[in-house]
């Protein structure tokens, strides 16, 4: 089989972004140098709509720090990428042009294969295996994190990834040559590997890409699924649990370094209890947007042996593709996984 080398770009900040953000910096800054007695203002980007489970999470959040700081961190989330674009929000927040921001953990995956770790084939497909990936990765992930001067706070798994079609899937063999939205390396591998022809496309374009011919099908969950009406261009979703990739908060250090002690432990505190609230939610999402799915004539389906066969090899020549870019580090996560 052909491995996919064709990189994920990462947009720069562009002009029209950095002017958008030109009126939020004198918050920003403040934000960064405020004393303990002042109200620190921090705006936050997120790229999901309101009704997503994550960004209903993480607005809990925000209130939560609000409430346990006395307003003393007032958290304000953009959601839906109106404020900085899904692929600008982690070098935005690096850079300091925002304090706080929420992305999948995998987009890191060209700059450190480790980020890649949650979305390998069938290495961690249901929740208790997921929770215990990452049990076993996140402390090396807020290692890698640190050295860019950022922060992980939390991460809450998507629910298991499967397969959109206008028809159905049996063996695999059917997508060779469909045009597949990928939102990730692993999703551009995993097409190409089953002969299909990926194309990057942002949840927010997702229908227009199909109502324009730009993809016919999609690996993704049935939370985005159902939050996309997958119903009005798709028929058949396979729920084939391939992965549980995970949306992570991450905090410019240096902003955090400047809140008091009071407000860092308030921070850390309910991030935690984000954490614990998000994984539940996930669970509670994969049923509920499941059933709306196939209230609204999606037919949904289990794989069948061929498929799961068929898609296992292909999850072990990643699996061992991704333990060759990601070297020492990476069999030590494997192996620190494997022991728990």
């Amino acid at each position: 089989m052909q491995k996919s080398t064709r990189p994920i770009r990462q947009n720069p900040v562009s002009a029209p972004y950095l002017k958008r953000l030109g009126g939020m910096l004198t918050a920003a800054t403040l934000a960064f140098s405020v004393g303990n007695a002042q109200a620190t203002d921090w705006d936050m980007p997120t790229p999901y709509g309101d009704s997503n489970f994550h960004t209903v999470n993480i607005r809990q959040f925000a209130d939560d720090v609000r409430e346990a700081t006395d307003g003393e961190l007032d958290i304000t989330v953009h959601s839906s990428g109106s404020l900085i674009k899904h692929q600008e929000i982690k070098n935005s927040v690096r850079r300091g042009l925002v304090p706080i921001g929420e992305l999948i953990m995998s987009r890191l995956a060209n700059e450190d294969p480790l980020f890649e770790v949650d979305s390998v084939p069938y290495l961690a497909s249901d929740y208790d295996q997921a929770w215990k990936l990452w049990q076993a990765s996140k402390d090396v992930l807020a290692q890698r994190l640190e050295g860019q001067r950022l922060k992980l706070l939390f991460a809450v798994p998507w629910p298991p990834q499967g397969i959109y079609t206008q028809f159905a899937v049996n063996t695999g063999e059917e997508l060779k040559g469909v045009k597949m939205r990928a939102y990730n390396k692993s999703s551009e591998q995993l097409a190409d590997l089953l002969g299909a022809l990926p194309t990057q496309v942002e949840v927010p374009d997702i229908p227009t890409a199909f109502g324009t011919g730009r993809v016919d099908a999609m690996i993704t969950s049935p939370s985005t699924g159902a939050n996309t009406r997958a119903w009005d261009y798709l028929t058949h979703f396979n729920h084939a649990q391939l992965w549980l990739p995970k949306n992570m908060v991450v905090v410019n250090a240096k902003a955090y370094d400047r809140l008091s002690e009071e407000a860092q432990k308030a921070l850390k505190n309910a991030a935690e209890v984000a954490e614990k609230r998000g994984w539940e939610a996930s669970k509670a999402e994969t049923e509920a947007k499941i059933k709306i799915m196939r209230d609204n004539s999606i037919e949904v389906s289990e794989p069948s042996p061929q498929l799961v066969k068929h898609l296992q090899e292909i999850g072990e020549a990643m699996t061992e593709e991704w333990l060759e870019r990601a070297g020492e580090s990476g069999q030590a996560l494997l192996d620190a996984y494997n022991r728990q």
